[in-house]
């Protein structure tokens, strides 16, 4: 979710009303995550994270620029890539290439994941947010938010191929790998199944628990999980929609980081600071076993596969934030906070 552009009026509402939290760091927790280095880059807005394993890279979207860090190091490459309203940044599998998507110019450019380089520009439908690649069609699907429309990008051919119409405000997506993508229609309160064979939207899944959904993922045992910005989470079984448990998490939950290798899934709330941990290692285990604090402002992030490592890009919010306004960050508090065991 990005504040410029799809921060409703409601969520703003929401953020005004909530300070900043009692630090809880001393607490002992069941996983043992705690955050282990603070590595710092530049101020500004910046929306989704992503991981490169075959580079091991760590890429932020911020604002104007991708931000690459060294998975193994710890260095930051505070300028890799150029962009316009950055929100997510797509390593494509099996190439040196990565999409960006871009609002500022309603684009999703290729980059060269070699060095950072331009290699193509992709016009895109109206604000153009969130993005995954989708394995089974080498597509990456970029999410535009304002349209509601889905642009089908062929990163290897450097086009886009098609659109669909989904209807509503868009937010994030997750494929399953075998040519459906689900996405978060935000001011809906559901989850659109689009098929990527047809092109077309066959089924939508209501969220009982959730108001304004954001992040999502789909995990194992064909489930979903959707976030949302009252602090629901919803997880449904991918195939039929049923509901197979709810929850309660600190508010404005923006995105779910899933660990396939270590079976847990990680939901960061920006208000409170805070990173509830799912563990899903059956079918119907969807258990909160702990709750770590992170940092005010950090609400998206990725993880290490191999390490386990999580990375979330966060910034000090001034809060309460004034009525119907987003907050702004103190200057010189961002960093990308890396959480091991």
């Amino acid at each position: 979710m990005t504040y410029r552009h799809s921060l409703s009026s409601a969520a703003a509402a929401l953020i005004a009303t909530l300070s900043v939290p009692v630090d809880a760091s001393d607490a002992v927790h069941a996983t043992g995550l705690h955050v282990v280095r603070q590595i710092p880059g530049p101020d500004g807005h910046w929306d989704y994270a992503s991981f490169d394993p075959a580079r091991r890279r760590v890429y932020i979207a911020h604002e104007n620029v991708v931000i690459a860090i060294d998975a193994d190091t710890g260095k930051a490459n505070t300028a890799f890539a150029q962009g316009a309203g950055l929100h997510s940044v797509v390593p494509v599998p099996g190439t040196d290439l990565i999409v960006t998507t871009n609002s500022g110019d309603n684009t999703a450019k290729v980059i060269s994941a070699v060095d950072g380089k331009l290699l193509g520009s992709i016009p895109t439908d109206n604000d153009p947010d969130g993005a995954l690649y989708d394995p089974q069609s080498g597509l990456v699907i970029v999410i535009c938010g304002d349209s509601g429309v889905l642009t089908l990008v062929d990163p290897k051919a450097m086009k886009a191929v098609g659109t669909i119409a989904v209807g509503g405000h868009l937010e994030f997506g997750a494929s399953d790998g075998k040519g459906r993508v689900f996405v978060n229609v935000l001011d809906k309160n559901r989850t659109a199944v689009v098929d990527l064979i047809t092109r077309k939207v066959v089924k939508n899944y209501e969220l009982p628990g959730c108001k304004q959904p954001t992040g999502l993922a789909f995990v194992a045992g064909d489930r979903l999980i959707a976030v949302c910005v009252n602090g629901g989470v919803d997880v449904l079984d991918a195939h039929s929609g049923h509901n197979i448990a709810s929850y309660n998490v600190p508010g404005f939950a923006d995105a779910v980081i899933y660990d396939e290798q270590r079976r847990l899934a990680f939901v960061p709330s920006m208000i409170t600071g805070t990173l509830s941990v799912i563990a899903l290692s059956g079918q119907f285990d969807n258990t909160i076993i702990d709750t770590v604090p992170t940092k005010n402002g950090a609400r998206s992030g990725t993880v290490d596969p191999k390490t386990g490592r999580i990375y979330l890009p966060a910034a000090e919010y001034i809060l309460p934030a004034p009525k119907g306004k987003p907050p702004t960050a103190k200057p010189g508090t961002f960093a990308v906070l890396e959480l091991d065991r």
